[in-house]
């Protein structure tokens, strides 16, 4: 690839359900690839199996990718130079090039039933269609010219299959892992072109890469197997020199570090490994998602970036702009990643301390109408959410840890105080009710003054009524600082709910 071609990634998919975490990442990492170089983000949609493909998928990724802040520059939805981005739409391309080859000896038709071939690989274990058994098939390589031509003319269901060579040994030099090598020999012949016409993986992705100036081609190391495919198309279809720069990106792996981390994993350990909720159209099954969880977008990729790439210092939080500043493909690790919820966790808690309480009001909004409360004034929600959001991890969490704002308490943990409670602390609290009541301004500072002066007044000891007025305000021994939710409060609910309370302790 010659130094002055514009960038070009793309992230392909399979429309078959929800978008996994390691996805995502992958996703990530090509977007801030081209991002860093002055690069274009593709979306294609590898949608040729048909027997796979399932309604809304494509909608659904595009959704997460969305919420995730990697907008792609070209896909099916916006469009582009390169379109149509859809494989499906492209069916008509690919036999030309499958034809190509047959032409020039690297591929061949064959006409093997599936009836035939299941039977062969219930006589042979882990048989496999390659140079071993290819001449006792019924393909174009052992069929005389005339059989093949009647074969093809009568509409005989065929597809077509790479010739894989015997005894060569092909190269790529990965980006992360450097100089590999595969033996052609151990590699079984691929089908190329399916029976209903649709091109498979191996076929599609290089056309697809070539006809879309696609420099660099970035995946996951499980797709390492199917590279010297790959690289032999691009060189049996006279590509080879405009083929993309590889990458293949480490594995996400159990938290135990023992295998790729899976959807089971997931719902085994209580944790969500899709970015968005996922609802299967044809069970009706819900896989839950990052998002409905509660987590931030920027956590969110934030956390996925730090799994097998660092900026080389102790840095841990970045916001994308940042991830794009330093991003470097030679940072990636080429050792699997292990994922650490808990660490997910923080990120998120850590996001949302950080972030401004004007982007999180429509959320906010969401949580309190869930729970049939209605705020028409948001910066009563900005306020409150200053106050409480050292205390989140996940955001809603906002209602358990705000919700004594919005909704007086019905009960009180009265265990924490009356056994402790005495006629002096009565009496503390039938002078300074009205007070309160009395009192002005009513400020956070001037609160808190007022209330402490009387405490040393009337000789009882702080910690012994400091516990009883947060109870008495919202329920329990939770919150955070009591004169700011008293001052949030106001005046007339703060002394509703200290009446309330003492009611309720003296009981």
């Amino acid at each position: 690839m010659s130094a002055d071609k514009k960038v070009r990634v793309r992230f392909a998919p399979s429309p078959t359900g929800g978008l996994h975490l390691g996805g995502v990442r992958t996703v990530l990492f090509n977007y801030l690839f081209a991002k860093s170089n002055n690069g274009d983000f593709i979306l294609r949609i590898e949608d040729t199996d048909q027997s796979r493909f399932v309604p809304g998928a494509e909608e659904y990724i595009s959704s997460c990718l969305a919420w995730c802040g990697l907008v792609p520059d070209e896909s099916p939805q916006t469009g582009g130079p390169y379109g149509p981005y859809r494989q499906s739409e492209r069916k008509a391309r690919y036999q030309e090039f499958a034809e190509r080859l047959i032409a020039n000896g690297y591929a061949y038709y064959a006409f093997d039933t599936p009836e035939e071939l299941d039977k062969l690989r219930q006589l042979t274990p882990n048989f496999r269609y390659s140079h071993e058994n290819r001449d006792q098939l019924r393909n174009s390589l052992n069929l005389d010219e005339a059989a093949v031509k009647a074969l093809l003319e009568n509409g005989t269901p065929y597809v077509i299959r790479i010739k894989m060579p015997v005894d060569e040994t092909v190269s790529l030099n990965d980006m992360i892992r450097g100089h590999v090598s595969f033996e052609t020999s151990s590699v079984d012949d691929k089908v190329l072109l399916k029976a209903d016409g649709m091109p498979t993986y191996h076929l599609a992705v290089v056309v697809d890469d070539y006809q879309m100036k696609i420099t660099h081609a970035f995946r996951g190391e499980e797709w390492l197997p199917s590279a010297p495919v790959h690289l032999l198309l691009w060189e049996y279809l006279g590509w080879k020199t405009d083929m993309p720069q590889w990458a293949h990106f480490p594995l996400i792996l159990k938290p135990d570090g023992n295998g790729k981390l899976s959807k089971r994993d997931g719902d085994r350990l209580g944790f969500p490994v899709y970015a968005m909720n996922w609802q299967d159209p044809k069970s009706g099954d819900l896989t839950k998602g990052f998002k409905e969880l509660g987590f931030l977008p920027e956590a969110f990729i934030n956390m996925l970036a730090l799994l097998g790439w660092n900026d080389g210092t102790d840095q841990e939080l970045f916001s994308l702009d940042e991830l794009i500043q330093k991003f470097s493909i030679d940072r990636i690790s080429k050792s699997g990643a292990k994922f650490d919820f808990e660490k997910a966790k923080w990120f998120n808690h850590e996001w949302i301390k950080r972030e401004d309480a004007n982007k999180l009001i429509p959320s906010i909004q969401h949580i309190l109408t869930s729970h049939g409360v209605v705020v028409d004034d948001d910066n009563y929600l900005r306020l409150i959410f200053d106050l409480v959001k050292d205390r989140l991890t996940f955001l809603p969490d906002f209602w358990e840890q705000a919700s004594f704002f919005f909704v007086e308490p019905e009960n009180y943990d009265l265990d924490a105080i009356q056994k402790k409670w005495s006629d002096e602390k009565t009496t503390f609290f039938n002078n300074i009710i009205p007070a309160l009541a009395a009192f002005e301004p009513w400020h956070t500072e001037e609160i808190e003054h007022f209330y402490k002066l009387a405490i040393q007044s009337s000789g009882l000891k702080l910690g012994e009524l400091m516990l009883p007025f947060r109870i008495m305000l919202v329920g329990g021994k939770f919150g955070p600082h009591v004169f700011d939710i008293a001052k949030l409060l106001g005046r007339e609910k703060t002394i509703a709910r200290m009446k309330k309370g003492l009611a309720a302790i003296l009981s």
